[in-house]
């Protein structure tokens, strides 16, 4: 059972500690997606995580995320340029991808 979408704004602070909370975004999947969302130190903390796994979860955060900014309702400061530059690191990383598949 994953998250989802593990964020600050979505833990509860518990009697028995913090809790992960959101059930719009609830799912099954591998754990690299739920660590996708973190930041990178955090994956650290499991050595047995897919690596390659990981670097697509990571991928497809960023593609949710950047489709976020497309929306018209979407109220992010500066939203339709974080898109734009977000579009732009998943076309990098997907190219490198293609490079080091073919290389």
């Amino acid at each position: 059972m994953l998250h989802g979408e593990p964020h600050p704004g979505n833990v509860l602070t518990t009697k028995n500690g913090l809790l992960f909370m959101d059930l719009e975004t609830c799912c099954r999947g591998p754990v690299e997606f739920d660590l996708a969302h973190a930041p990178k130190e955090v994956s650290g903390h499991y050595p047995g995580a897919n690596q390659d796994l990981l670097r697509d979860c990571r991928i497809l955060v960023l593609a949710m995320i950047t489709t976020w900014r497309g929306d018209r309702g979407d109220q992010l400061q500066n939203g339709r340029r974080l898109g734009t530059e977000w579009l732009g690191q998943i076309r990098t990383a997907l190219e490198c991808k293609e490079l080091n598949v073919l290389g």
